[in-house]
């Protein structure tokens, strides 16, 4: 009994698996309208989720309390610029994405240098960077005249192969890229490292100002990536597009089994925990609950998680 409870406990991505597989099986057997149809489309809407969320986890994994509310911001403004600069052309969109590229680099990088040099916390200096690009949303949404879209990107953001959304097989390599980064690179072990102990770390020849910016750069990066196909999947953009991002991309995290501490992270956890908060969603939307008592549920449920992570830490330090 004992050996499966380490197992879980060293896995901790594995809760959200299961977390899925009860959920989905309560579905099936409740509603005749929910099948593996179903199931796909709940997967293709939480890998956005999940693209969002895994530059999160790089954020967090930064330790201290690090997380990166700029990221909503950061979606909308670059589908706005995905939209009006490639004018729905797909020549146009090799000119869009280096700017929007560029647009979520130079946001984690101001983010690290808020944090690092003038010592705002990052829950302040994120949320702050956020409000002066929902500004720059508001003035491109005035220029926004085109609901056209990139051939090459719709296929990327809305395009079966075998069944299986690519959107979801693109979430799938990204995840997979970032597991690679952090536990086979010197920069993921750095990473980790920093976020266990920043003091010990820096001790040990650590770059911290460099590795916090390179996580905040990627968490800005992805956020604009995201933006770019969220435009396609949408069809367009709108003011507040990104606001959902705020609460799941943290919530993808965490019940993925990132420990919001920072110093351990898993990209295959958070993607599980995208495809989970969805289908909680989904479960509620199918059984009739207003938006209001959805965003309360999925706040108990990160709540929880939050808090069995600091009992587990409080544990270990007994």
């Amino acid at each position: 009994m004992r050996r499966p409870l380490v197992w879980l406990r060293m896995h901790r991505w594995s809760f959200s698996a299961i977390g899925i597989l009860l959920l989905w099986a309560m579905l099936s057997l409740a509603t005749a309208r929910f099948s593996l149809n179903s199931l796909s489309g709940v997967a293709s809407s939480a890998s956005f989720l999940a693209v969002a969320a895994i530059g999160q986890m790089f954020a967090v994994a930064t330790g201290g309390g690090n997380v990166d509310l700029s990221i909503p911001s950061v979606i909308t403004l670059s589908a706005f610029l995905t939209m009006i600069v490639s004018g729905g052309s797909n020549a146009g969109l090799f000119a869009a994405l280096p700017l929007v590229l560029a647009v979520g680099l130079a946001t984690g990088a101001i983010n690290a240098l808020l944090i690092l040099w003038l010592r705002i916390p990052a829950i302040i200096a994120t949320l702050a960077v956020g409000y002066v690009l929902d500004t720059a949303a508001l003035l491109a949404n005035r220029r926004f005249t085109t609901f056209a879209v990139s051939p090459i990107l719709r296929t990327l953001a809305s395009t079966h192969i075998a069944g299986v959304p690519m959107i979801l097989l693109l979430a799938g390599a990204l995840a997979a890229c970032s597991a690679a980064l952090i536990s086979r690179t010197s920069y993921g072990r750095t990473l980790m490292a920093l976020g266990q102990n920043e003091v010990a770390a820096s001790l040990a020849g650590a770059h911290v100002g460099r590795i916090t910016t390179i996580a905040f750069m990627l968490s800005g990066a992805l956020a604009a990536i995201d933006g770019a196909l969220l435009s396609a999947h949408t069809g367009g953009a709108f003011l507040g597009m990104g606001r959902p991002y705020l609460l799941q991309s943290v919530g993808a995290v965490v019940v993925g089994g990132t420990l919001i501490f920072g110093g351990s992270a898993t990209a295959l956890g958070t993607l599980l925990g995208a495809v989970l908060l969805v289908l909680i969603v989904t479960t509620m939307q199918i059984a009739g609950l207003p938006g209001g008592v959805q965003d309360m549920v999925q706040g108990v449920v990160i709540i929880a998680v939050l808090a069995a992570a600091g009992a587990g830490l409080s544990r270990r330090s007994v």
